[in-house]
């Protein structure tokens, strides 16, 4: 078993969670998580974490929320387009 170790396993977790790193590396970060406990509870609150803000991603505004974000933005490209 190739163990990197706590603090790679630390440095590389975002990445890994979200599948941006070689199949080497990964392997090797899930092995050593499997066999961490600490790098375990890193990993679930950093998973619970990236699903929560994907999820959120996902949500649209409600329509009217919509509409009076565009209202403002259209008002304020107006009045320095005209400056």
């Amino acid at each position: 078993m190739t163990d990197c170790g706590c603090d790679r396993a630390r440095a590389d977790l975002e990445e890994y969670l979200r599948n941006e790193i070689c199949k080497t590396e990964q392997s090797d970060i899930r092995e050593h998580i499997d066999g961490c406990e600490g790098c375990q509870s890193e990993a679930l609150v950093a998973r619970t974490l990236t699903d929560a803000v994907q999820r959120a991603c996902k949500e649209a505004a409600p329509e009217d929320v919509r509409r009076n974000v565009l209202a403002s933005i259209r008002a304020t490209q107006a009045t320095h387009t005209q400056s």
